[in-house]
Formats: C-alpha cells, sequence, structure tokens
C-alpha cells in the first residue's frame, strides 16, 4: 500500500480570520496524482500555498512526513513571477539546482548540462539566451517545467500550470507531468478543465472552501458533488461571521 506523504488534520487557512479553506481533512499518498478542482474562489491555491508553508494556518496541522524543502517543487500561478527582470532562460533553469548549488555556488558543467538537457526536453533548445521577457506565454511556461525538471524534486506541487497557455504546450507539458507521475513521484495541480481533470488525473480534490469530494475522480467529481460545489459557491457570503477556533469558543 502506498504511504501518505502529506497528511492535512482540520486544517484551516484564513485571511483576516474570515476562512478560505476550512476544516480539510485528508492525505496525499506517495506516487498519487491529485488534482485540486472546484468553483473561482474555492481556496485551490490557498490550500498550495499552505502546505508549501508560505501561509499559516487557523487551525490543524499539516504533516509533511519528514519531507524537506527541497524534496518539493512549487510552480505558483504565472501571474505571480515578475517576467520583467533581465535574466536568461538559462539562468531562470538552473535555478532549480541551487539548494543543491547553494545561492552563491558555482554551476558545474555537469548542472549546465543537465540545464540545457531539460530545455530540449521541453521543445526549446538553443533557447538559453533568450531573456524570459522575450517569450510568449506558452514558452515561459516550458521554462518553468524545465526547471522543475532540473530540480529532480520527489512532489510536484503545480497552481494552473495550463492556463493562458496553447493546446500543442498543454499536450505538451500534461506528458511531462504524467511521466513524472509514471517515475512514482507525487503530483498535487490545481486545475479549472475538468476535461483534463478526467482524463489524466485518476485522484481529485473537489473543494469549496471545504472537502466536496477527496478520492477516485469518477467519484470525486460526480454530477452530483459538482452541483453541491457550484451550489456552495453561489451561497458564499463574504461578510459572514469570523472564523472562531474551538477552543476560543468553549
Amino acid at each position: 500500500m502506498r504511504q501518505p506523504v502529506i497528511k492535512l488534520d482540520d486544517v484551516t487557512v484564513a485571511y483576516a480570520r474570515h476562512p478560505a479553506v476550512h476544516h480539510l481533512s485528508g492525505t496525499f499518498d506517495e506516487g498519487s496524482m491529485t488534482a485540486i478542482a472546484g468553483p473561482n474562489g474555492a481556496g485551490k491555491s490557498t490550500l498550495l500555498k499552505a502546505i508549501m508553508g508560505e501561509l499559516p494556518l487557523a487551525e490543524g496541522t499539516i504533516v509533511r512526513g519528514g519531507l524537506s524543502a527541497s524534496d518539493f517543487g512549487y510552480l505558483p500561478q504565472a501571474a505571480e513571477i515578475d517576467r520583467q527582470f533581465p535574466m536568461s532562460v538559462a539562468d531562470t533553469v538552473m535555478l532549480g539546482a541551487w539548494r543543491r548549488s547553494g545561492a552563491f555556488g558555482c554551476v558545474d558543467i555537469a548542472t549546465s548540462t543537465k540545464a540545457r538537457d531539460a530545455l530540449a526536453a521541453v521543445g526549446l533548445s538553443g533557447f538559453g539566451g533568450r531573456t524570459i521577457g522575450s517569450l510568449s506565454a506558452g514558452q515561459f511556461q516550458r521554462v518553468l517545467f524545465a526547471r522543475l525538471l532540473l530540480q529532480d524534486a520527489k512532489i510536484i506541487v503545480l497552481d494552473e500550470p495550463f492556463t493562458a497557455i496553447d493546446a500543442r504546450t498543454t499536450r505538451d507539458l500534461l506528458d511531462i507531468v504524467c511521466r513524472w507521475h509514471k517515475e512514482g513521484r507525487t503530483i498535487i495541480a490545481v486545475l479549472h478543465d475538468f476535461d483534463q481533470v478526467r482524463a489524466h488525473f485518476p485522484e481529485t480534490l473537489l473543494l469549496a472552501r471545504e472537502a466536496i469530494g477527496w478520492g477516485p475522480t469518477e467519484v470525486a467529481m460526480s454530477s452530483r458533488n459538482l452541483l453541491r460545489a457550484r451550489t456552495m459557491a453561489e451561497s458564499w457570503d463574504e461578510g459572514a461571521e469570523v472564523c472562531v477556533p474551538d477552543a476560543a469558543v468553549a
């Protein structure tokens, strides 16, 4: 049996004490490939940031099974990345090796070769000298996937990796994600395209601030669950009472 690598126990994440993720419990197992789906504002990206330790928890715990930061490869939303910084494609990819080389360490020949191989794997051979600001959205996303390839992490965490890119790039990058899964890596990805989820992701967490379904995709993404998630999204009250921990109520 697969072992849990990330365990969520009664996790609540809040902004100004208003919950964005509410009392969520469950596990991501070793080697699993899980989509996090749900309506806009459902807390999907918030949950990823909490898993990565970028947001504090209002309640509950996240246990990462002895994993270190270097075991995680994280791709945030493209809108959160500043492409105006004058950095080359090659340098961007080689950031995937910084935990091994250090922030000010020298990049050896072997790492440079791996970076070129990673660019070739995402279809960008010869792009190393270009600046990231000169790339299309699809090309830049390929660069970020090349950086993940170089990082060679056990856990791959992707936040809307296929948004606003062309269909060919999406197919190519999905192939890489599926290859990672076959290699036994754990994949967690926020996705909006339900067809992609059903076609490629064996497991799904359907989220609407709380878990609507979590398990095999065909079960989690049932018509009944999708209707419930949509209904909950439509009934959200941004002015609702703040989340008060149980201990404070007692």
